[in-house]
């Protein structure tokens, strides 16, 4: 097994946010994400290079061991799935929350619901777990328009401010799942690759705290 370590990056706002932690853990790439058309960076370490990828990719290139060590959003993780994968380590970053949400002020119906969303796995599984039947449908974006067009009675998705909901004569319901950046390792690299994972758990984990503590500050 290579003693390199690849690490997995989602793309967009988790991006932004996490560079900056890995740049206080002391890895840092060769040259600017945003300015290059690249997708494999090197970086200020010799044995560690960066692949930046869409974020619901993330979990697959780390359990299959394409990746040795990915950032992902817990909602990603939750949808995807946990097996051969480690997750030592809470980013603290992309915070925001995994709700179902409908027509403001509209009486969710008791016995069975239409809802529309990406988290099929994950809306299945918690609407199950509330004693109510649920008809799952998959979209992949703009999910506000569903109920608006009554393509389904509630939607589960992912809330920050819930301004959005709000402009389009929505709120926010029930809470699933709060939501941060997590890092997660392939179980096997962990394994094989311990002596050079674990001072970057380390460090990184140190960055963590110093973000937090800032911010407290």
């Amino acid at each position: 097994m290579s003693k390199q370590l690849i690490l997995a990056l989602s793309k967009g706002r988790i991006l932004d946010e996490t560079l900056p932690l890995l740049a206080d853990a002391g890895i840092e790439p060769a040259e600017d994400l945003g300015k290059s058309r690249k997708l494999l960076f090197d970086t200020n370490l010799p044995d560690v290079k960066l692949v930046v990828i869409r974020a619901t990719d993330v979990p697959t290139y780390v359990q299959l061991g394409a990746a040795d060590l990915g950032v992902a959003g817990k909602d990603v993780l939750l949808e995807h799935g946990a097996a051969g994968l480690f997750e030592p380590l809470d980013l603290e970053i992309a915070r925001c929350k995994l709700m179902t949400a409908g027509i403001t002020g509209a009486e969710p119906a008791h016995a069975r619901r239409r809802v529309a969303t990406k988290f099929v796995n994950v809306a299945r599984r918690w609407y199950a777990e509330q004693g109510i039947q649920a008809e799952v449908i998959k979209l992949y974006g703009a999910m506000e328009l569903a109920p608006l067009m009554n393509l389904a009675d509630e939607i589960v998705d992912i809330v920050d401010t819930g301004n959005t909901l709000r402009a389009n004569g929505m709120e926010p319901r029930e809470l699933i799942a709060p939501v941060s950046t997590r890092l997660v390792v392939n179980k096997a690299a962990m394994t094989m690759k311990h002596a050079r994972i674990k001072p970057l758990l380390e460090r990184l984990a140190q960055a963590v705290a110093r973000r937090r503590e800032g911010v407290a500050g």
